[in-house]
């Protein structure tokens, strides 16, 4: 198996063992279930060529309605996680200066994800963790409709930091770990 062979597989793992199956993400098991997701190993590191590999995927997406929404996986390059985040808010705005404002949004993850005041060893972390540094990419009419059939839709969040607090750390490190095949 060949290196992006592998990163793909590890992170379909996360996708299917921490994602889909504690139900983090209440929407994924259906796309796994159709196949939807693409995943997309960028090699770039330099933020340039990230940022155009971003909006060339949002491009792909357009044409190709049958990929629901992509992982657009950076393996190299951005494992600080404040070097992460900036990349995050400049692919945000390249949404923006690219006319993709409310047709793709994305959402982040990081092997080393912290929020704002959490302790870095913080179980509620994990809600964001994954094998590499990741933005999701998705369709924005897609996710509102997904919303609006689902109850409580704000209590996603809330829920999956408590159901992390219960598992603790030590749960999601050994997770991970056998997510990469460790």
């Amino acid at each position: 198996m060949n290196e992006i062979d592998l990163i793909t597989q590890q992170t379909d793992n996360w996708v299917k063992k921490v994602i889909m199956k504690y139900n983090i993400c209440p929407f994924a098991r259906r796309e796994v279930e159709r196949g939807s997701i693409r995943y997309l190993v960028v090699e770039q590191t330099k933020v340039k060529l990230v940022l155009k590999a971003l909006i060339e995927e949002c491009q792909y997406l357009d044409a190709h309605p049958e990929h629901e929404t992509t992982l657009f996986i950076l393996p190299r390059g951005f494992e600080g996680f404040y070097t992460y985040l900036d990349l995050v808010d400049m692919a945000n705005d390249a949404l923006f200066d690219n006319d993709y404002e409310g047709v793709y949004q994305l959402a982040h993850f990081h092997p080393d994800y912290c929020f704002e005041d959490e302790p870095q060893d913080s179980a509620a972390n994990f809600t964001n963790r994954a094998p590499y540094p990741t933005l999701h990419i998705i369709r924005e009419a897609s996710m509102e409709l997904a919303l609006a059939n689902y109850n409580d839709p704000e209590s996603i969040p809330e829920r999956n930091i408590q159901f992390c607090e219960r598992k603790g750390s030590e749960f999601f490190i050994k997770l991970l770990a056998e997510c990469m095949g460790k």
